[in-house]
């Protein structure tokens, strides 16, 4: 399900650009920032390295 700048994260993770793949790492309850080059929308998120 994607993910847009501006919606709170419901899970801490590295959120992936839809647009340019750059990344951004967000906590749990945090507002997604735009990427980088300013694109709002995210395609995926993994796990937020050493989080088990």
């Amino acid at each position: 399900m994607p993910a847009h700048a501006g919606e709170k994260a419901q899970k801490t993770g590295v959120f992936h650009c839809a647009k340019c793949s750059e990344k951004i790492s967000v906590k749990e309850g945090e507002k997604i920032p735009k990427c980088p080059n300013g694109h709002t929308e995210f395609d995926s998120r993994t796990q937020e390295p050493g989080n088990k």
